[in-house]
């Protein structure tokens, strides 16, 4: 009996030590939307937007800029919580912290729904 109590209080002291990870809705999926694949697909003057709707999928939001061209901007963000460890004889849970990256591309097209010209921000907090 000594033995059972000690085994289960051994496993419940490593359960609470665990860490998670969830993502914001929308970026549950796998996404193309990084640095890599801008600067290596995104070509001005050249892509279309056909060749980013393959790339991305849809925009996050279109607009018009002041020239009357439209503009697509695109957004994946992400959030990680840690778990900090439960004391085991107070019951109260020690430190627990989470960190969120932010990643937004915006992009104007010509006439003629090519690329000419792209901005990133990328942030973490």
């Amino acid at each position: 009996m000594y033995k059972i109590l000690l085994s289960g209080l051994f496993v419940l002291s490593l359960t609470s030590c665990n860490s998670y990870k969830y993502a914001t809705e929308g970026s549950a999926r796998q996404s193309n939307l990084t640095m890599y694949v801008v600067k290596s697909q995104l070509i001005k003057g050249t892509t279309t937007q056909d060749e980013l709707l393959k790339l991305f999928g849809s925009p996050n939001l279109v607009s018009k800029n002041k020239s009357n061209n439209e503009v697509w901007s695109y957004n994946k963000m992400s959030t990680e919580n840690k778990a900090g460890s439960t004391d085991f004889f107070t019951g109260q849970r020690a430190s627990q912290s989470s960190s969120s990256k932010s990643f937004d591309l915006i992009i104007t097209f010509d006439g003629h729904d090519v690329i000419t010209d792209y901005s990133v921000v990328s942030t973490a907090y």
